[in-house]
């Protein structure tokens, strides 16, 4: 395919993807998690009764049960969904009182049969007495049916299901089954209402499940007066559609909950908490933007202003595919958005500083295509594109199992983050590369190289060349240092321990604002005079105070509010989070198995793209950063918990990027085969790629730093360790890394085969050919990279 029909397809894909992402986004709006809008999100998990299995069935039938449960309190957009086998997630958008919510869902389902005495006017109130009442009639709209008590209770249903009448072709049915003497009771009933002419409401038999009449349907005139339908069952006709019918079949089944439920998770977000995080994420994403894109343009000029745009674009695509998948975005999600964008930056960077090499080596200078600009740039992204490629899966591993293992908000930032770097990569690799293509042939950029950026090697690369660092000559000592870091981080871990969230523990934690200044000694006597000496009471900022205590029911939560009230004035609630025990491990579990996980998926993707001492070295250097951080979180007496574990998998990502990178070049370096020492290599390794790790750092920490200040309590731990593992990953990729390489390839030499040393030897000649050394680069199938 020639060039120009390369280019105008690849202007063609860009095009139809902004503009479908800006239709997206202008026409559809986001789907916001419960922590973004407020309300109250439950978890329930069914249990086994003496008679009947939680298995999926039976979830399914009460699932059906607290639905009706829901739809009575009126909430707007309520979702519950079946998670697994045997858990109901419950959403409320908009319910700050969880124990008006668990009320409602706890309550024992109430199904009755009632015999219809007349019609009525109506309105449907409360029963009587004797359980006689007045419901809407289901069959007329605006009717009213008057009931009388009661003569049959959802106890006696043993089975309920939707039939199909292919025989005489009337449709849909439900065949209902009863026990013991409720098919006695179930006689009387329709014996009795046979007795009433066939135009009378009387005729008719009512069934009612929590306050609702399901069904009223009228006893067929075959039914003898006085007798009634015998056998223990009967069945329901309507014209019901086969929907129908399995609805009222799962409800009439499920109506006294076939199995018990249990709550395992209840959490209560306030709306200003959640109006304010998206309010401080938009600002830092703007303001991160912002000297993202002034860093760039300083450092690359006109190549970077072009990737400025390519960012802005890149932030549309990933918002549109956000929203056009209908993944829920929440906090954490909003925050991996966010960091997205600095990250973004890599993928350009990378290309702009392969580009600069290509253009000003002295080989080409030679040649006389100093201001050939468009060459060089298209080397430059041939030879990044591996290095794009390998770091960006290494982010997909983690930010994959983030979505495996994690649950309710951190769900969202392994969605968010995954969107965002396959964005990045196109936003990168074909919108940056087409208005960098079209720029450099514009004739007033051709006579003027230095506008691109690309004429100018940078003041680091200057420095570097003129005085090359030496660093793997002490590279023990770098390893003694490392060490000694660790000793430290793991004496925190052991000494003074990790203060595990309660979504790893188990309990629940609320977090109140005051009208008032809170008083932390006074705030923490009211906690204890309620009847809580053990609850940990905390301060943050001038009104707010949050309470932990082990688990606890609605009512003790109650009356700690109202004892805080009393020396703070008016509460109002922000956040509220019950976890139960059971699910405190299961977390927890899932949380050590994810990490184990990624360390194991890292090695496994790297010895397949590297040698394994290089995959060795890798890993070595991410557990190290992994560690570390946990170090200052333990020292630093910070929590640990779901968000800090997304944290924590986005830094097993971003390190492997870092030393992939690196590890890249110095695989390049080593083919060209220079007799060169692998300390020597290493050195140059460090050197050549130095500027693009500055450059990329940069745009990451911008983010961060804008996340941190901006983005308050919910999102200042998560921005703290992300800010630890971007410093520590950057260092540990040099002085970690980079030694071990060489200490393992000392000790175990390469023993290429003779086929692999007349390949090698093929392409140091190729290497060592100026007319082909970029057509050597494109065929390397490793790719050779900044």
């Amino acid at each position: 395919m020639s060039t120009r029909r390369a280019t105008f397809w690849r202007a063609l894909v860009a095009l139809a993807v902004v503009g479908v992402s800006l239709y997206v986004a202008l026409t559809t709006p986001p789907r916001l998690g419960l922590d973004l809008r407020g309300g109250t999100r439950i978890v329930l998990e069914t249990q086994d009764s003496p008679t009947v299995r939680a298995d999926a069935d039976a979830t399914d039938r009460a699932l059906e049960v607290l639905r009706r449960r829901v739809d009575g309190l009126g909430v707007a957009e309520p979702s519950l969904a079946r998670a697994g086998e045997r858990r109901i997630v419950v959403e409320l958008p908009g319910v700050q009182d969880p124990r008006e919510a668990a009320g409602v869902i706890g309550r024992t389902a109430q199904l009755t049969f009632h015999p219809v005495t007349a019609t009525a006017d109506g309105p449907a109130g409360p029963p009587a007495a004797d359980g006689s009442r007045v419901l809407a009639d289901p069959g007329l709209p605006g009717g009213h049916l008057r009931l009388g008590p009661p003569a049959l209770t959802g106890d006696g249903v043993k089975d309920a299901s939707a039939v199909l009448d292919t025989r005489t072709g009337a449709g849909w049915s439900i065949d209902l089954s009863f026990r013991g003497s409720a098919g006695d009771a179930w006689a009387r009933l329709t014996g009795e209402a046979a007795c009433a002419s066939p135009a009378d409401p009387a005729r008719r038999v009512a069934i009612v499940l929590d306050d609702r009449v399901l069904s009223a349907p009228g006893v067929q005139n075959s039914v003898p007066c006085g007798q009634g339908i015998t056998g223990g069952s009967t069945q329901i006709t309507g014209g019901f559609s086969a929907d129908e019918a399995r609805d009222l079949a799962a409800l009439v089944k499920g109506g006294a909950l076939p199995v018990p439920v249990t709550v395992i998770e209840q959490s209560t977000v306030g709306p200003t908490l959640g109006a304010e995080a998206i309010r401080a994420s938009a600002l830092a994403a703007a303001i991160g933007l912002l000297c993202t894109a002034a860093f760039i343009i300083a450092v690359y000029r006109l190549l970077g202003a072009l990737a400025t745009v390519a960012l802005a674009l890149y932030g549309l695509i990933s918002y549109a595919a956000v929203v056009a998948l209908g993944a829920t975005l929440t906090l954490p999600g909003l925050a991996g958005f966010v960091l997205a964008i600095g990250m973004a930056v890599d993928a350009n960077v990378l290309v702009f500083e392969r580009a600069r090499e290509e253009y000003t080596a002295p080989r080409a200078a030679g040649r006389g295509r100093e201001r050939d600009l468009r060459r060089p740039l298209r080397v430059g992204f041939a030879k990044a594109w591996s290095a794009v490629a390998d770091s960006n899966v290494t982010t997909l591993l983690a930010a994959g199992l983030l979505f495996v293992f994690a649950t309710g908000p951190v769900k969202g930032f392994g969605v968010t983050l995954s969107i965002g770097v396959l964005a990045s990569m196109f936003s990168a690799m074909l919108i940056t590369r087409l208005l960098a293509e079209w720029a450099v042939r514009r004739p007033a950029v051709t006579r003027r190289p230095t506008l691109t950026g690309m004429a100018t090697v940078g003041r680091l690369r200057t420095r570097l060349t003129r005085r090359p660092p030496r660093l793997m000559r002490h590279r023990r000592r770098w390893l003694g240092a490392c060490a000694g870091l660790l000793l430290l981080a793991l004496a925190g871990i052991g000494g003074r321990g990790l203060d595990f969230g309660v979504e790893f523990t188990g309990g629940r934690v609320a977090q109140y604002t005051a009208a008032q200044r809170v008083d932390a000694d006074a705030a923490r006597a009211a906690v204890v005079g309620a009847g809580f000496p053990q609850a940990v009471v905390q301060t943050t900022g001038d009104t707010g105070v949050s309470v932990r205590t082990k688990e606890t029911g609605d009512d003790q939560q109650q009356r700690i509010r109202q004892a805080l009230t009393g020396v703070t004035g008016e509460l109002s609630v922000e956040r509220d989070e019950l976890i139960g025990p059971s699910l405190g491990n299961e977390l927890r579990g899932y949380a050590l198995a994810a990490l184990g996980l990624a360390v194991a998926a890292q090695l496994l993707y790297l010895t397949i793209r590297f040698r394994w001492t290089f995959a060795a070295a890798a890993v070595i250097a991410m557990t190290q950063d992994l560690l570390l951080v946990l170090g200052l979180f333990a020292w630093l007496g910070r929590p640990v918990d779901s968000v800090f574990l997304a944290a924590l998998l986005t830094i097993v990502g971003y390190s492997v990027n870092d030393t992939v990178v690196v590890l890249d070049r110095l695989r390049e370096l080593r083919r060209t085969g220079t007799k060169a020492s692998w300390a020597e290599l290493a050195d140059r390794a460090v050197a050549q790629t130095l500027p693009r790790t500055v450059n990329t750092g940069m745009g990451a920490l911008f983010v961060l730093v804008a996340l941190a200040v901006l983005g308050g309590d919910s999102l200042a731990d998560f921005s703290v360790a992300l800010l630890a593992g971007i410093l520590v990953g950057t260092a540990s990729t040099v002085f970690t890394a980079m030694p071990v390489v060489v200490l393992l390839q000392g000790r175990f030499p390469d023993r290429p085969r003779e086929g692999r040393q007349t390949r090698e030897a093929g392409e140091t000649r190729e290497a060592r050919t100026p007319h082909t050394v970029g057509a050597a680069g494109a065929r390397d199938h490793n790719g050779a990279v900044v």
